[in-house]
């Protein structure tokens, strides 16, 4: 058990509902969008690329990756891909803003559990409309004290966020699928971070090289932080 947290903070996507599988399915349909025009593994290598070019501009989100998805489609199809074929591109992106949330298993007992103990916050990043509305969907608004919604997750964000809760950095403990974004900025910083792994992981959060494991906590499922904190 770990004693002295105060506030704990939770990942939004791929933490508490599914979220990458949409985007893999969204991209898929792109593919097959775009097939006559270029294959399909390519596809998805240029469609990454044109969001990492992207980033900085776009930020996170669902938005951006439909911007993305409709440059990616003209470039690889050398601008002959039809009015139709892109209204269609937009189509989908408008079905994967639209989805459904769907809460991962264990969820809201865990909060509801940890709720009468710590100071529970939600700390993702992403577009502000869009992570408004999938945690409005949630219907799990009511166990946050407090949402921050970030345009990434590096050392001063969390930093900001520290100062702004008015506690230590050893008093928070940070709860998420990503060591890219979610654990690895967090300890850095000197706070707590347990890692709760998710089947599918963005290609942008996969870490190359390898983290020091004995520095955070990692369980195979969201319960078992009930059995740390």
């Amino acid at each position: 058990m770990i004693t002295g947290i105060k506030i704990v903070g939770f990942d939004a996507d791929d933490t508490l509902w599914i979220n990458e599988p949409l985007y893999q399915e969204t991209e898929r349909v792109l593919c097959e969008i775009v097939k006559p025009y270029f294959p399909v593994e390519e596809t998805h290598k240029e469609l990454f690329k044109t969001e990492m070019q992207n980033l900085e501009m776009f930020g996170f989100g669902a938005k951006g990756f439909i911007l993305s998805m409709i440059e990616t489609a003209l470039r690889v199809s050398d601008n002959q891909i039809t009015a139709q074929e892109i209204s269609r591109i937009i189509e989908t992106g408008k079905k994967l803003l639209n989805q459904p949330i769907v809460l991962l298993d264990d969820v809201e007992n865990v909060l509801q559990k940890l709720n009468p103990y710590y100071k529970l916050i939600l700390a993702t990043k992403g577009d502000l409309l869009d992570q408004e509305r999938k945690l409005v969907k949630s219907g799990l608004a009511k166990y946050f004290h407090h949402i921050e919604i970030m345009s990434d997750k590096h050392e001063n964000n969390y930093k900001k966020l520290i100062k702004h809760l008015k506690i230590k950095p050893d008093e928070f403990i940070m709860i998420g699928n990503s060591i890219k974004s979610d654990i690895l900025p967090v300890v850095n910083i000197g706070a707590k971070a347990i890692l709760v792994p998710y089947e599918t992981t963005w290609q942008h959060e996969k870490m190359h090289e390898e983290a020091d494991n004995n520095k955070f906590f990692t369980v195979g499922r969201l319960s078992e932080v009930l059995n740390i904190l």
